[in-house]
């Protein structure tokens, strides 16, 4: 059976199922998606806003918070290459080299502090392609990325609510991104981010 992130029988995964072991023992995938979605909701509330910096060990720190009840591994960075449908995210052995000009891109542009906010939204969006590429984690990539984008928006002095985003609108975006049109994020953004704080 393959899960779906295309690695074939995992040994992460409950023997015969796509569903990954899971501190809850849940074996149910789509049961699981919901602990995760609530248990993570809820640890989320919990995260105080921290400045910068932000680099690849601070999503790890975002990932162990939203995950550490339902997954052992919980901030892991992973060591298997993953697919999603005919994305192939960043090579397991180049992820901490990838991270690392990434952010460090982002401190020498001072975390994006004092842009407009114009400018600001293009940034946003094309760093979110880029660091969604990484997906450096088995699972919960996407929440605790948007949780260390908020606290980069946070920083640079603007509101950010995520609720005009819709789910399909989001996933066709990040696709986009893949082949570096980041119109459709920059789109989301736009109506993501808020005024000034």
């Amino acid at each position: 059976m393959v899960d779906k992130y295309g690695t074939g029988e995992d040994p992460a995964c409950y023997p015969g199922t796509s569903t990954l072991r899971n501190l809850l023992n849940i074996k149910d995938p789509s049961k699981l998606e919901e602990a995760e979605r609530d248990i993570s909701f809820h640890s989320a509330q919990e995260v105080e806003f921290s400045p910068p910096p932000y680099d690849l060990d601070y999503l790890c720190y975002l990932h162990k918070r939203l995950f550490q009840d339902i997954y052992a591994w919980a901030g892991d960075i992973r060591t298997i290459d993953i697919s999603k449908g005919h994305t192939r995210f960043c090579t397991a052995s180049r992820l901490r080299p990838e991270a690392s000009k990434l952010f460090t891109t982002l401190a020498e542009q001072h975390f994006f502090e004092g842009m407009s906010r114009a400018h600001l939204v293009f940034s946003i969006a094309e760093l979110y392609g880029e660091v969604n590429m990484l997906h450096p984690f088995r699972e919960g990539n996407g929440r605790a990325q948007r949780l260390l984008f908020e606290h980069l928006i946070v920083n640079a002095g603007y509101e950010v609510s995520w609720a005009p985003a819709r789910r399909q609108t989001w996933l066709e975006a990040n696709v986009a991104a893949v082949q570096c049109d980041y119109r459709p994020l920059t789109a989301i953004f736009d109506r993501c981010i808020g005024t000034a704080l």
